[in-house]
């Protein structure tokens, strides 16, 4: 009876929280996609809308770096997730995606009782409350700081795999399939990096 007690608390508990996930970097044709997860009170969500948190893409890449200490103190919890592009290559962009969010999930402390997703596809592998919304991150606050989190930490990585992956503008382009990007590629070639499924579309294998 005291197990049942403590789960309706921490139901209880959970609901007052909002828990918001994104992901970025599913478009890309070079490295993994990115997810996180962030769970914000009713207090912290007002005070970083004060401060200017909103979807990530309406941001300018330094306002991103200086809203994230903002994010990680005032969130209650967060998580990152990846998955790689042979993962993606191997199991196909929705599925992977899935991976990173669930990754991102695990690190979390707590369970969420509901989960909001930005955009439109479920999260198939989740057994619990979700609600997607189509332009979540510029509705959610929690959804916003969720795609600042997983954009800032993608774009960070790309900056350190172009000392290691130089000749194909990483640090500019952050994977994306820009025409640079694609006419470097038709000039030095695949890496590991690169996802092949992608580029098959485009023709480039």
């Amino acid at each position: 009876m005291q197990e049942k007690k403590e789960e309706d608390l921490q139901q209880a508990l959970n609901k007052v929280f909002e828990v918001g996930i994104d992901e970025v970097g599913r478009g890309a044709i070079f490295g993994p996609v990115f997810a996180a997860v962030v769970v914000l009170t009713e207090k912290n969500k007002s005070i970083l809308k004060q401060v200017g948190v909103t979807d990530s893409k309406k941001l300018t890449p330094k306002k991103r770096k200086l809203l994230l200490p903002k994010i990680l103190l005032l969130s209650s919890d967060y998580g990152i997730g990846q998955s790689s592009a042979r993962e993606i290559d191997k199991l196909g962009i929705r599925v992977a995606t899935e991976l990173s969010m669930i990754r991102a999930l695990k690190k979390l402390k707590e369970k969420p009782y509901e989960l909001k997703i930005d955009g439109s596809l479920l999260l198939r592998p989740w057994d619990g409350i979700q609600k997607n919304i189509v332009s979540g991150d510029s509705k959610f606050i929690s959804i916003a700081s969720a795609s600042i989190l997983a954009k800032v930490s993608r774009d960070n990585l790309m900056e350190r795999l172009e000392k290691k992956y130089s000749g194909y503008l990483i640090f500019k382009n952050k994977g994306y399939g820009t025409r640079e990007h694609l006419s470097l590629i038709k000039k030095n070639g695949i890496t590991k990096l690169h996802r092949k499924s992608f580029l098959k579309k485009s023709n480039l294998i």
